[in-house]
């Protein structure tokens, strides 16, 4: 059996979890199951990045221990995907001793060659665990992902990685897709990025910046291994990279990291430098994905629009959550999410579209007194998905959800009492219902499960209309 090997980037845990990262699980999800669905041996991994900086502020802002801190932040993440429907094998921990002690040190000591140490002063953004130089910046002088926080002066020693050293391969490596960036946008920025001379990277921070939390230095225990050095690890670690080969030989390397697009930079350059050095295998492709605006306003705590995913989910129910961003949200660009919005689209698409076009068949079927010997059809491979436009695919699909009720309507089977014409539609729903499965499975699930024969009931409506 072929293998598909799937990543959603490791969230920072500095917080409790927003819609946008539930936008980002729903779209692995939605890789992985397909995947699967094919016919595939698939692995999703996500899990915490525990050992970032931002996460010992939060923590000691909060007056907790970071450990606890950031058990309780992981742990909400992950409770969040499992409140979404989405499938994770592998939640790895940035602070499992699998990964600190085992894989982080083991990449460091395959990278020695290209590690060196050196003073250094610069523009820190906390918010991005990243270095900027001011060509970086904004007009203001400010980080492009955090406008409105300042910027840290840090003068410190640290570890420095040659990513100079590997320009011209990513260059070339990016340029013919030996890693393939999705949408090409996104590659084209990355090549524009590479135009400029590459600087080397800091990849440690001292200790006392650290507060003593993160992966310590091999060698060197007044110096923490630098966050996006640790954590891009993570895709590794969780499958058995420095603790178990043969698992890690199965599904290493990634079919494909599906990621924000504030983060693209550390996953198409220095992630693939790390894995050149090391003489690993890279990645193959990365999906980068756009950002939720709320009401038409960026996302913020400071602005105070940033939604509890949890809440929407306890309200509406999962799969209609899923829809709204896979449908509403542009795969690879911004979108907007306003619950007036979800709304429409719940009872235009949901309840007045797949609901009330079962509820219509299951009645048929109940009056007729229909019987069927249902045989799943094969799920099918679909050009919009492998390309990640899942809106598209939605799209195909309402499509032939409207044709089989503008059919029905044409038919009339209420008035023939047509038995085979009946059957006809139970066949069409089912082929809808397989083709749902990896966007709404709680809902396919319903329907299969409900048309499954050989006796057809009326059920609770899918999707109750909202007032």
């Amino acid at each position: 059996m072929s293998t598909f090997y799937v990543t959603c980037a490791i969230p920072y845990v500095n917080a409790p979890p927003h819609v946008g990262h539930a936008l980002e699980f729903v779209q692995g999800d939605v890789v992985a199951r397909y995947h699967a669905l094919l016919g595939k041996d698939t692995m999703l991994l996500s899990g915490g990045d525990e050992n970032a900086l931002k996460n010992v502020q939060a923590a000691n802002k909060a007056g907790i221990p970071v450990k606890q801190f950031v058990d309780t932040n992981t742990e909400k993440f992950l409770e969040l995907t499992k409140a979404l429907g989405c499938r994770f094998d592998v939640w790895q921990k940035g602070s499992d001793e699998k990964h600190n002690f085992v894989a982080a040190q083991k990449l460091w000591e395959l990278c020695k060659k290209d590690i060196f140490k050196k003073s250094y002063e610069g523009l820190y953004c906390v918010g991005c665990e990243q270095y900027y130089t001011k060509e970086e910046l904004d007009e203001n002088g400010q980080c492009l992902e955090h406008p409105g926080k300042k910027l840290d002066v840090v003068k410190e020693e640290n570890y420095f990685f040659r990513l100079s050293k590997y320009q011209d391969q990513l260059v070339q490596l990016i340029t013919n897709d030996t890693i393939k960036i999705i949408p090409d946008f996104r590659k084209n920025e990355m090549l524009s990025f590479l135009k400029q001379p590459l600087q080397d990277i800091s990849i440690s921070r001292s200790n006392e910046r650290a507060k003593n939390w993160g992966v310590p230095v091999p060698g060197d225990p007044s110096q923490r291994i630098y966050v996006w050095f640790d954590a891009l690890n993570i895709y590794q670690s969780g499958v058995g990279f420095g603790w178990d080969e043969k698992m890690y030989d199965k599904w290493w390397p990634a079919d494909v990291h599906v990621i924000g697009k504030g983060i693209t930079r550390f996953h198409a350059i220095y992630w693939p430098a790390f894995l050149l050095c090391a003489g690993l295998k890279l990645p193959k492709s990365i999906f980068v994905h756009g950002y939720f605006t709320v009401n038409g306003a960026k996302m913020s705590k400071t602005v105070g629009n940033v939604i509890d995913p949890f809440t929407l989910i306890e309200k509406y129910g999962s799969d209609p959550l899923r829809y709204y961003f896979l449908r509403e949200i542009p795969s690879t660009a911004d979108g907007d999410f306003s619950e007036s919005r979800f709304k429409e689209v719940y009872n235009a698409d949901l309840a007045n579209g797949i609901g009330n076009l079962t509820a219509r068949i299951a009645k048929l079927c109940e009056l007729n007194a229909v019987h069927i010997k249902n045989t799943l059809p094969a799920f099918s491979a679909n050009s919009h998905v492998d390309q990640y436009e899942f809106s598209l695919a939605l799209e195909e699909l309402w499509k032939d959800i409207k044709k089989l009720d503008v059919q029905i309507n044409t038919d009339k089977p209420w008035e023939t009492k047509d038995a085979t014409q009946i059957k006809k539609y139970i066949t069409q729903l089912i082929h809808i219902a397989v083709a749902l499965q990896p966007f709404l499975p709680d809902t396919a699930r319903k329907i299969l499960d409900q048309f499954k024969g050989p006796a057809i009931q009326s059920a609770v409506p899918l999707f109750p209309r909202l007032i």
